[in-house]
């Protein structure tokens, strides 16, 4: 009997690799949107690599484009979230000062602790859902799974939430 690795290594060659290029053309086809295509197939063949270490993997080619599908939607999902954006040439780019001044400093030192009392005097789970929202960017339906609630009751915390905070913050700014 061949030695594990080796045995490993040629299922992978003959289960697993070769369906590179009909993987490599299904995700071009399938996701024309996606620019790193050769950096889903690789991640793709380590994610069915590792599976295989844990539990035999009865079907590779449908694993494989599974979770090569899965990536590229995540991927997709994510630059829905954090687009990438094209910047001009800095060099072009007329900068006349190059930081704040000492007053801007100073007025968003004030409405960050402004911000922060405005939170801190939110209830438990409105301040956790905003928390979750506003400052780390999770989408209703992860905070929905995350804390056991419906994305309905996530949006319904968002919005008192988000109001609460502005009427504090508008009450500070009529009594300056």
């Amino acid at each position: 009997m061949p030695p594990p690795d080796t045995e490993a290594a040629r299922w992978f060659k003959d289960e697993v690799h070769l369906h590179d290029a009909r993987l490599t053309a299904y995700l071009r086809r399938s996701f024309p949107t996606v620019r790193d295509v050769d950096d889903l197939v690789q991640e793709s063949y380590l994610r069915v690599w590792r599976s295989r270490l844990v539990q035999p993997v009865h079907s590779a080619k449908s694993f494989l484009f599974q979770i090569a599908r899965n990536l590229a939607r995540d991927h997709l999902r994510h630059r829905s979230v954090s687009p990438e954006v094209e910047c001009p040439d800095l060099d072009e780019l007329a900068v006349l000062e190059d930081g704040p001044g000492v007053a801007d400093i100073a007025c968003t030192e004030e409405e960050l602790d402004l911000l922060a009392q405005a939170i801190e005097a939110l209830p438990g789970r409105c301040r956790e859902v905003i928390i979750l929202r506003q400052i780390k960017g999770l989408s209703q339906k992860e905070i929905a799974a995350q804390l056991g609630l419906s994305v309905l009751s996530v949006q319904t915390y968002v919005v008192r939430g988000l109001r609460r905070m502005e009427a504090t913050m508008q009450k500070y700014r009529v009594s300056r």
